[in-house]
């Protein structure tokens, strides 16, 4: 099992708004727990990358799939760790619905360690649709 999470939320604004502020990578540090500043590389496109500084450090994702409006892949790669970050949004009566799901493979060293890599990104990422949805 390679999935760390997969989290839903209905929200009470309109799929273009949603993907408006799920893109605007200048107000990700709002919604994304742990990250204080974002940029991309361009517009939003595959092959945009992101570059996150959390925890001090600078993080790089790459748009590694997007469907307009519907969907979008994040991915990250670091030593022995590949995640990919999937929200996929759905006009619902009551709005959008949103959901995310965070698959992580690890390879190497890092497969012993899996499982623990898994929770905390589960632990420190699963907060993501709440803060969006507050944001909205």
């Amino acid at each position: 099992m390679t999935v760390a999470f997969t989290a839903s939320r209905t929200v009470p604004a309109a799929p273009e708004t949603v993907w408006a502020t799920l893109v605007d990578w200048g107000r990700a540090p709002e919604w994304m727990p742990g990250v204080t500043s974002a940029r991309a590389d361009g517009a939003t496109a595959v092959g945009t990358v992101l570059h996150l500084v959390a925890g001090g450090r600078e993080l790089t994702s790459t748009v590694t799939a997007l469907d307009p409006g519907r969907a979008i892949t994040l991915s990250s790669d670091r030593p022995g760790v590949h995640a990919d970050y999937r929200y996929e949004l759905a006009p619902a009566a009551a709005g959008t619905a949103i959901s995310l799901t965070a698959d992580v493979t690890t390879a190497g060293p890092m497969r012993l360690l899996g499982g623990v890599i898994r929770g905390a990104i589960a632990k420190a990422d699963g907060p993501q649709l709440d803060r969006l949805a507050a944001l909205l």
